[in-house]
């Protein structure tokens, strides 16, 4: 691999969600700061939205990182697999609680020990919140089924809150008037833009520091440009167009990424294109190095001729 190649210690761009190379920019400075004034406030429902790839999980495990920190404070839960039955969710809720219950047991029994261990944290000072990665998969019984859930409370406080990770498929299921109660009960919401230009190459940078690189800067204005482009600023893109590239660029045995391995690895990439300008202005650009070197060399045996 190129990791000795580059002089870096780790993947600095591995797809797994690693809190490490978590970049506090503006954006995710924000949606995590929301998260944590609400979580703090006791609110209800709490809902972050963004495309695919653009670090919703990374943000949920920065997060729930923070919360685990606290365990005085706070209990978490996690469901990552949403598509459940309101059982299944029940089920699952159960299982992250610590509670033991077999799959056979009823519903009104299974809410009954979900409440009794709720209780039993708000009366010791802590406070449960569930996060439910992936909620736009939910199933709309599913989703009314956990608004209901979240009726349990004291004459104080809710006994849990819930924050949902979702793609914007999910602000579309909301709009529907079944759902309209579970709307109504969101009281902080956030949506995660891709990245700009500027933030693309301080992702780049960042992610190349955490994984222990200390040099010059590895990928050209160029490469980066055209990485850009093609990602759209969407962070789980630019990791695999930016992992494939430090491997064309190591297998030429070069120490900086140029615009060919950027070229080389968004061509092998599926789903992914430079825009046709882009195309059009490289391949410009290579005719005209083309026929530069073509009058070089015109000039210079016509110069040895003499």
């Amino acid at each position: 691999m190129y990791l000795e190649h580059f002089a870096i210690k780790e993947l600095p761009f591995s797809l797994t969600p690693n809190t490490e190379f978590f970049l506090n920019m503006a954006s995710y400075h924000k949606a995590y700061n929301m998260l944590m004034v609400s979580i703090s406030n006791r609110e209800g429902f709490i809902k972050v939205v963004g495309e695919v790839g653009t670090g919703k999980t990374m943000l949920c495990r920065k997060v729930l990182n923070t919360l685990e920190e606290n365990p005085d404070t706070y209990v978490s839960a996690y469901i990552a697999n949403p598509v459940l039955s309101p059982k299944g969710l029940f089920l699952a809720f159960a299982e992250e609680l610590g509670l033991e219950a077999d799959s056979d047991i009823g519903h009104h029994s299974l809410l009954k020990k979900i409440t009794k261990v709720l209780m039993q944290y708000s009366a010791d000072g802590r406070q449960v919140v569930l996060f439910i990665d992936e909620a736009h998969a939910m199933p709309e019984k599913t989703l009314e089924a956990l608004r209901l859930m979240t009726n349990l409370e004291t004459e104080q406080t809710k006994l849990f809150q819930v924050v949902l990770f979702a793609q914007p498929e999910l602000d579309e299921m909301l709009r529907e008037k079944s759902l309209r109660q579970l709307l109504q009960r969101i009281t902080f919401s956030y949506r995660l833009e891709s990245l700009d230009r500027e933030g693309l190459e301080r992702y780049v940078s960042h992610r190349l520091a955490t994984a222990g690189y200390n040099g010059p800067s590895v990928f050209t204005s160029a490469a980066l440009d055209d990485l850009f482009a093609a990602s759209k600023g969407i962070p789980r893109i630019v990791n695999i167009l930016c992992h494939k590239s430090l491997m064309v660029a190591f297998g030429r045995g070069e120490r900086v990424v140029g615009r060919e391995p950027m070229r080389k690895s968004i061509e092998d990439t599926e789903g992914v294109a430079l825009p046709k300008t882009n195309a059009r202005q490289f391949a410009a650009a290579g005719a005209v190095m083309v026929v530069a070197f073509a009058v070089l060399a015109i000039y210079l045996v016509g110069y040895y001729l003499r």
